[in-house]
């Protein structure tokens, strides 16, 4: 091969691999199994982060996890320590003023996790202590519905810490998704003689319109090249194997509220 061309085929290699050395950085709250937590061998694992790298291996991107407790994930995002959050993260009118999001990814309801055999919460829960994550959704509605009538509403920065809290007897319920609760509570040992009480809760209004991937406000660029991709493991089934390594149950949803 003449010089020139072999230089302009070695240019056009190194783009080509340029190209594909993109990487993609997703902003994930460790301590929510089974969406996100760390390893034995201190590798994050989870259901979210399985989805995190097959929309990379779609995208031909390379894929990074990086640690960040749940109340700083859109500072830190607005800050540009990441590029979107797949943190199990609800899509609320609320959020859409800060951060843009793809398409949902799953959508489940909320539920109350209290002594196994405690009468059926009233509506006002008034007395009752009531353990939820720190700036979540189930906080917000907590906060706006219960405690205004009674209950006091206790935050948690790491779900684990509330889970750990009720059975001590430090709280009368933890208000959680519904996941959540089941599999990292009430499976577990420590979730002994406990179980969900009351409805499902899924106000759109407080719970919004599923889970999605959060961005940066205006990347719109991003949040479609996620909705292709999340559309893409649907179609092909990916999706569904991982749901079923983590969940017997269609955890993408209905489109109705």
């Amino acid at each position: 091969m003449p010089r020139p061309a072999r230089l302009l085929a070695l240019t056009f290699s190194c783009l080509l691999t340029m190209a594909h050395a993109e990487t993609l950085r997703f902003g994930m709250d460790l301590n929510y199994p089974p969406f996100s937590s760390i390893s034995a061998g201190g590798k994050p694992q989870g259901f979210d982060v399985d989805i995190a790298y097959a929309l990379c291996r779609e995208m031909k991107v390379d894929c990074l996890i990086v640690s960040q407790d749940w109340d700083g994930l859109i500072p830190a995002l607005k800050a540009g320590k990441f590029d979107a959050i797949l943190s199990s993260m609800q899509i609320t009118r609320e959020r859409k003023q800060l951060v843009d999001f793809s398409d949902r990814y799953y959508k489940i309801p909320s539920r109350l996790i209290a002594r196994e055999g405690s009468v059926q919460p009233p509506r006002k829960l008034t007395g009752w202590r009531v353990g939820v994550l720190t700036a979540s959704t189930q906080a917000r509605f907590a906060e706006a519905n219960w405690a205004r009538q009674g209950a006091e509403v206790a935050g948690y920065r790491k779900i684990t810490q509330a889970f750990d809290a009720l059975a001590q007897g430090k709280l009368d319920a933890v208000f959680v998704d519904s996941a959540v609760g089941d599999y990292a509570f009430l499976q577990k040992p420590q979730g002994k003689g406990f179980a969900f009480v009351g409805p499902e809760y899924r106000q759109s209004e407080y719970f919004g319109e599923g889970t999605g991937i959060a961005v940066r406000k205006g990347d719109l660029a991003l949040a479609t090249r996620l909705n292709r991709a999340i559309a893409s493991l649907r179609t092909s089934g990916q999706y569904r194997q991982i749901e079923r390594s983590y969940f017997g149950f269609d955890l993408y949803g209905k489109d109705s509220h």
